[in-house]
């Protein structure tokens, strides 16, 4: 993944509860399309929680804040995007965007 120098990760902490489990992970495959259109998205996923299965965080990987909040907001794919997340909006616990550090290992 090209990072750039303010690449930035965008976290998000859903609550969700057991009988919209399944609506909620359909909302994010069917929006993944638009993160996939976008120039200013370098990826994303969704993680599940198994000791609290109620728990969601959603990763997506942004060329910067700036082009997130300026770019793929304004851009032509962020309400269709928005419309398919938007029934689990009141779920978030956190929304909030990070930088990386150098600290990082993957075994491979």
């Amino acid at each position: 993944m090209e990072k750039k120098k303010d690449y930035s990760v965008e976290i998000i902490r859903y609550n969700i509860a057991a009988g919209q489990q399944a609506s909620f992970e359909q909302a994010y495959t069917s929006a993944g399309k638009y993160l996939q259109s976008s120039p200013y998205c370098l990826g994303y996923k969704v993680v599940h929680g198994k000791e609290e299965p109620n728990r969601y965080i959603v990763i997506i990987h942004w060329t910067s804040m700036d082009e997130h909040l300026n770019g793929f907001r304004k851009s032509a794919d962020f309400m269709p995007f928005f419309n398919l997340v938007k029934p689990f909006f009141n779920n978030i616990e956190e929304m909030k965007h990070y930088e990386t550090t150098p600290i990082e290992w993957n075994k491979e």
